[in-house]
């Protein structure tokens, strides 16, 4: 007889988690409790978005943090502000124009202010969920120069961005492979990402780990909620909902 293959995992997240997107951020938080089981999914929490959202001066959020946390969400530190406030050239100003409507922060950043704010942002939401942050990912998955000699010295276990999931301190890739996301911004990008997300299943079966990653801004479409629904349960029939945690080999 036999044996079976190891099990093919998905990993699916939350993005931009915080007092700014309180009602949204609990309509995916719903779908996929529904979708996966209580609390399988990781919340990417933003400290301050955009400058407008503190969450130090949110005492109630922060216990729903915690709340969530204690049931099992993995809680990551996703960037500090949100918001991208340098000046770009080359390759990085093509990143910023392209791949994000002014929010990839850490694209730009020296080491010493991108260490700071990683810093800064571990600490925030440790002392709110009372454990440690299981990572970093970058607002927009981008990353700059400085921002990766930042993450070997910021302290968390693991980083992600568009094409894989790797541990900071040694650089070890755990996973790769494309996340699968939606994008709210504009028509033809609505249409391009529900596009991707229908040939995603054929597309990104051979994989042993498929990661998923949802937007507040998402729960303001409906062709976009109903795409992840969809999605959502096709990958959920065949795969095991896992943690970013179970990729990371016991040794």
């Amino acid at each position: 007889m036999s044996q079976a293959g190891p099990t093919r995992k998905l990993i699916c997240s939350i993005h931009d988690v915080g007092p700014r997107f309180e009602r949204e951020v609990d309509i995916l938080a719903e779908l996929f409790d529904k979708a996966l089981g209580a609390a399988r999914f990781a919340m990417l929490v933003v400290p301050d978005h955009w400058g407008e959202a503190k969450l130090s001066a949110a005492p109630d959020y922060r216990r729903r943090l915690r709340a969530w946390s204690d049931a099992g969400v993995e809680m990551f530190v996703h960037g500090w502000f949100h918001r991208d406030t340098a000046e770009h050239s080359g390759l990085a100003k093509l990143k910023a124009e392209r791949m994000t409507a002014g929010e990839g922060e850490f694209l730009g950043l020296s080491r010493e202010e991108a260490l700071r704010r990683m810093r800064d942002g571990k600490a925030l939401i440790e002392d709110a969920i009372g454990r440690e942050a299981a990572g970093f990912v970058a607002p927009a998955w981008l990353y700059g120069e400085g921002a990766h000699a930042a993450l070997g010295e910021a302290g968390f276990a693991l980083a992600e961005d568009h094409f894989r999931v790797w541990k900071p301190k040694t650089g070890k890739v755990l996973s790769r492979g494309p996340v699968v996301t939606w994008a709210s911004r504009s028509v033809p990008r609505q249409w391009s990402s529900r596009a991707f997300a229908r040939i995603a299943r054929p597309l990104l079966a051979p994989l042993p780990v498929v990661r998923l990653a949802v937007h507040p801004g998402d729960t303001s479409v409906d062709t976009l909620m109903n795409s992840i629904s969809g999605t959502l349960a096709g990958f959920a029939a065949n795969r095991k909902a896992c943690r970013y945690a179970d990729l990371v080999p016991d040794d």
